[in-house]
């Protein structure tokens, strides 16, 4: 395979996850739904943005470190936000994002 393929596979790949992850965050009411779908986002941006720096400049590692760390910033903040829904129900027994949105007692 030629690099300009192999690239453009995964560009397509990232966009079909930046478009699933955007129609999830979007059409779902649970919250573990949402954040899923962020999540789906997220990491269709980083596929595509590593794949690019990885094919403009191979040489520099920097760029791949980068997605790196921005993987497991995404990881500990989808810990963080688990944390979050796990108190709001066990607080309130609520779990869609319509009745989650008043934060108070």
């Amino acid at each position: 395979m030629t690099s300009e393929l192999v690239l453009q596979l995964l560009l397509t790949v990232a966009a079909a996850l930046v478009g699933v992850g955007l129609y999830g965050a979007l059409s779902q009411q649970s919250i573990v739904m949402v954040m899923m779908g962020l999540e789906l986002v997220l990491g269709g941006v980083l596929l595509a943005g590593g794949a690019a720096w990885f094919f403009l400049a191979p040489e520099l590692p920097d760029a791949q470190m980068l997605v790196v760390v921005a993987l497991v910033v995404m990881a500990v903040e989808m810990a963080m936000g688990f944390a979050v829904t796990i108190a709001i129900y066990r607080a309130r027994q609520v779990d869609m994002v319509d009745m989650a949105t008043d934060l108070s007692g």
